[in-house]
């Protein structure tokens, strides 16, 4: 872990996007040239985390999804209705630049999108990612999300189960 402090907040146009490099280009080039157009467009949320004012030091996206019922592993879908699909969150995207890598940020912004789902009006049974790689995947697994079976790059979390953490979490204060 670093001494470095970071701000979560919603991006806006006065973060400095051209300077972010996470050594992925699609996510970079996300970043850079199409993110504001899907924030615009209410198809996506964007949050960052801010090592100062304007450098971005990571971010993730957001927005509504859906599972299908007959995609979550059998013992999760006999607990839910009959539906077709059940409402989710969908993590899109999540990256760290390089220069703060290492320190738990991908983590911690893992964390506050798992708060956000959580604590949001609106219902949703899960928030759910599209892992890019299995190095991915075992980065969300790590955190307990569960592969679906037949997509092993699809992971979910039962926003019950973050709900359920968070409440220990107030305990204890």
């Amino acid at each position: 872990m670093s001494d470095v402090s970071f701000r979560l907040t919603p991006l806006n146009t006065a973060h400095d996007r051209a300077a972010f490099n996470s050594g992925s280009e699609p996510l970079d080039r996300y970043l850079r040239e199409h993110v504001t157009q899907d924030v615009r467009r209410r198809v996506a949320a964007c949050f960052v985390a801010l090592a100062d004012e304007q450098r971005i030091a990571g971010y993730y996206t957001l927005a509504s999804a859906s599972l299908l019922l007959a995609d979550l592993p059998a013992d999760t879908g006999k607990k839910l209705p009959r539906y077709p699909t059940v409402p989710a969150v969908r993590m899109g995207r999540l990256a760290v630049d390089e220069a703060f890598k290492r320190q738990g940020l991908g983590g911690a912004l893992l964390a506050d999108a798992l708060d956000r789902a959580a604590r949001s009006e609106i219902a949703a049974y899960a928030l759910m990612v599209d892992a890019k790689d299995e190095a991915a995947a075992a980065f969300y697994r790590h955190h307990g999300f569960i592969a679906l079976p037949d997509l092993p790059l699809t992971l979910f979390l039962p926003l019950a189960t973050v709900q359920s953490s968070l409440k220990t979490e107030f305990k204890h204060v």
